[in-house]
């Protein structure tokens, strides 16, 4: 059993953290009665260990990569609507709720206030996030390093996208460690409208692909969906010369109509399915999705949806990792229903999960 560096950002829920959002009604059944929790927070791993559960649910909401990113703070509002709205799904035939962990989530809201109350200007600003991002990185990592290693399948609910990093690297790690993959390596299929593969300038939301496979934690990367007109020239030309990456373009499918959308999630299956893949599902994919770069022309929820039961299904999943939703933005543009979004999107993912399994 390895030595557990403190997360000291982490809050690890009891059943009463979870009943809290949980409206209990007569002759029914929620999933916040049948979702299950540490059994002893002081022994994390032992507790995962002695957990009959398949999956272990974590939130992550912090906005500090996208702010690094220059982007919209927001991404820190997500988690608790989804809860609400997750936790109050029924519990059924479909979905029992009885395979999956609620761990808890990160709390690094203090780091971000002591950045806003003391950065200068907005450069200054964005280098604090950046560096801040570091301890973000560190903390999520070392909780997907120990979840995998007991060979438990995490989904991680964002916060920015900078968490892909250490989703893939944590990953990789445990489930090496649980003897499942030879190398601490895997693949990642992301639907996103952008490629997240800018350069390490310094951590932030746009490049937690590019630090993954520096790193040698990532061997191939296909993007589904990204918009052309914002991929950086610099970045499309590291894509498409990288013989281990892979996109297809929105305008690709919807547009010029080279495939459809199933044929392209069918295409980024086959291109990553010789190890274990990470699921990243970005919501500024998903058209009138309130994120931090919200899109007025993109996919619809029905296509994500689609895309997680499809990869669930067609590949060897090592992580799901949804990121990027918001239900209040710090320019004051909001949207209740993003946490009900995301709570589709997670059941749909384990729903196939289980049917796979089960086949």
């Amino acid at each position: 059993m390895q030595t557990i560096k403190p997360m000291q950002h982490l809050k690890i829920y009891s059943k009463q953290d979870v009943l809290a959002f949980t409206h209990l009604r007569k002759f029914e059944t929620k999933m916040g009665e049948r979702v299950s929790v540490l059994r002893d927070p002081k022994e994390l791993e032992q507790s995962l260990q002695q957990s009959t559960a398949r999956f272990v649910l974590v939130g992550v909401p912090e906005d500090m990569g996208n702010k690094g990113n220059y982007g919209y703070g927001g991404s820190d509002s997500a988690w608790n609507p989804f809860l609400e709205s997750f936790l109050n799904m029924q519990s059924n035939d479909f979905l029992d709720g009885g395979e999956i962990l609620l761990l808890g989530h990160f709390d690094f809201s203090e780091m971000a206030k002591l950045i806003d109350n003391n950065a200068h200007d907005r450069e200054e600003q964005i280098a604090a996030y950046r560096h801040a991002v570091n301890t973000v990185d560190d903390e999520v990592e070392q909780l997907i390093h120990i979840i995998t290693q007991n060979r438990k399948l995490p989904i991680v609910i964002g916060g920015g996208h900078n968490n892909s990093y250490p989703c893939m690297k944590g990953a990789a790690k445990g489930w090496h460690k649980a003897g499942v993959i030879p190398l601490a390596q895997i693949n990642a299929i992301n639907l996103d409208a952008h490629p997240d593969f800018r350069p390490m300038e310094g951590r932030h939301s746009g490049n937690g692909f590019t630090y993954a496979e520096e790193d040698g934690y990532l061997e191939k990367y296909c993007v589904i969906g990204i918009h052309e007109n914002y991929i950086p020239q610099n970045v499309w030309m590291d894509m498409v010369n990288n013989p281990f990456v892979d996109l297809i373009t929105y305008e690709d499918i919807f547009i010029h109509e080279k495939r459809n959308f199933i044929q392209a999630v069918a295409h980024a299956t086959g291109f990553t399915d010789d190890t274990l893949c990470g699921i990243e599902l970005d919501l500024d994919a998903i058209e009138r999705t309130l994120s931090s770069a919200s899109t007025p022309c993109g996919i619809t929820p029905l296509h994500a949806r689609q895309f997680l039961n499809f990869a669930a299904i067609d590949s060897k999943p090592a992580y799901l990792h949804i990121c990027e939703g918001a239900t209040q933005l710090s320019d004051g543009r909001n949207d209740p229903s993003t946490g009900k979004l995301i709570s589709y999107l997670v059941s749909d993912f384990v729903k196939a999960v289980n049917q796979c399994l089960a086949s």
